[in-house]
């Protein structure tokens, strides 16, 4: 059965660092940040380019579950509301593969921290940190298994990823996940938590 891995949270928590450990570590694994989907110049969201960018990221991710070659596909990206995962998760072909969504969180002051590095290592620009700040908090209501990263290293958190997903994974043989009228049983359907 393959495994799907969600992996959001705050810009400059670590999930590409971390998704890159998991794609070493895991066996047969491809991995895709959905920044990737988003790479444009100029960057402009509207109502298009969000549709668009959703669309791309549900295409990339149904090929990879569908494709014989890997076990293990990983998934990054922001995804700070909910409605950003229900999209993704509900526009995903049933199948023999289970699912986990994890939300990376860390301190405001690890955050903090975490971005002035990569603005002095010029990697981000320093306008990213409030707006990195202000998501901080979108993480609590998500329906994720939530993940405090403060003062772990990128390869404790990928071991604590794979661990969690061992435990919670929820099989997607015989059902679709849920659309916006299946909410009931949005939780026990896709395994988050």
């Amino acid at each position: 059965m393959k495994r799907l891995y969600l992996i959001g949270g705050p810009m400059g928590v670590g999930k590409t660092t971390v998704c890159r450990m998991l794609k070493r570590e895991l066996p047969a694994c491809v991995f895709l940040d959905g920044d990737w989907c988003w790479d444009m110049d100029p960057f402009q969201v509207t109502e298009e380019t969000k549709k668009m960018v959703l669309e791309n990221i549900t295409f990339l991710l149904n090929q990879f579950l569908r494709c014989s070659a890997y076990e293990n596909i990983v998934f990054c990206w922001v995804m700070h509301q909910q409605d950003i995962l229900d999209a993704i998760l509900g526009n995903l072909e049933p199948g023999d593969w289970e699912a986990q969504a994890f939300s990376l969180v860390c301190s405001p002051e690890e955050l903090t921290r975490r971005l002035l590095r990569d603005v002095e290592e010029g990697i981000r620009t320093a306008d990213v940190i409030p707006r990195s700040l202000e998501r901080l908090g979108c993480y609590e209501g998500l329906d994720t298994c939530h993940i405090d990263v403060t003062g772990l290293t990128p390869e404790e958190t990928a071991r604590l990823v794979v661990q969690k997903h061992s435990r919670t994974g929820i099989d997607n043989k015989n059902a679709g996940l849920p659309r916006k009228e299946e909410k009931e049983n949005h939780g026990k359907v896709q395994g988050l938590h």
